[in-house]
């Protein structure tokens, strides 16, 4: 498991890879953020840096489900890797579950205009041992500053070669262009399509979670009651 959180008012941000007993990775990766000078820690160093600092811990069996175990053996069967979520049936075809993302992310502003991201994952199913994929990559799965949060899902090679979150970011930055336009840009001109989708919101409240797969799970709310939640693309 991997996972990454960043504060956008100072930048200050911390990423963590290669957790097998981390219950909650996005925590383990604020300690980082917090308790450390340093942004990254990864594999048997990132354990021991959460057991020393008491943060939930559980055997590796412990995230081992038949589910799981099923996709594992498909994967393995048809020769690839493939997304958290692909339902486990025979003969899918290696384009099928695009819409299904294991990734979980999550932005947010205060009142004040403060802004916050944070992503965690799984990553692949049968992926190469010491693969490392966007979720804890600055600026690729996650980001935020003073203008807006982004977290990202999807194909996490093509998420890093876009830098999608940064990206975001910088066409705000730079060109001026709204967190929807920019946002908008890099999902549907950054990125190969059936590839990503993104979770964005600025300092002023802009929503935006565009995504270029068949869909993308996704929900935002507001402190005033109002509430989204969608799966399929709106139009």
């Amino acid at each position: 498991m991997e996972a990454s959180i960043m504060d956008g008012k100072t930048k200050r941000c911390g990423a963590v890879s290669g957790l097998t007993t981390v219950v909650n990775p996005v925590s383990l990766a604020r300690l980082v953020m917090e308790k450390t000078p340093h942004i990254y820690l990864a594999f048997d160093a990132a354990e021991a840096f959460a057991r020393a600092h008491g943060v939930e811990t559980l055997e590796s069996s412990h995230f081992i489900t038949p589910e799981n175990i099923a996709r594992l053996k498909q994967a393995k069967e048809f020769n690839r890797v493939q997304l958290d979520y692909t339902v486990p049936t025979p003969k899918v075809p290696d384009n099928c579950g695009d819409s299904q993302i294991g990734t979980v992310g999550c932005v947010a502003v205060d009142g004040a205009g403060n802004l916050a991201s944070a992503t965690s994952t799984g990553g692949y199913v049968n992926k190469m041992v010491g693969r490392i994929g966007d979720t804890p990559v600055i600026g690729a799965g996650t980001y935020a500053n003073h203008l807006c949060a982004i977290s990202a899902t999807g194909k996490g090679e093509e998420i890093i070669r876009g830098t999608v979150s940064r990206d975001v970011a910088a066409l705000m930055e730079y060109k001026g262009l709204s967190l929807t336009e920019a946002a908008a840009y890099v999902v549907g001109q950054s990125v190969p399509r059936g590839s990503c989708g993104l979770v964005a919101v600025s300092a002023n409240g802009e929503v935006t979670m565009p995504f270029n797969t068949t869909g993308m799970f996704r929900a935002c709310a507001t402190e005033d009651g109002y509430s989204e939640i969608a799966i399929w693309p709106n139009n």
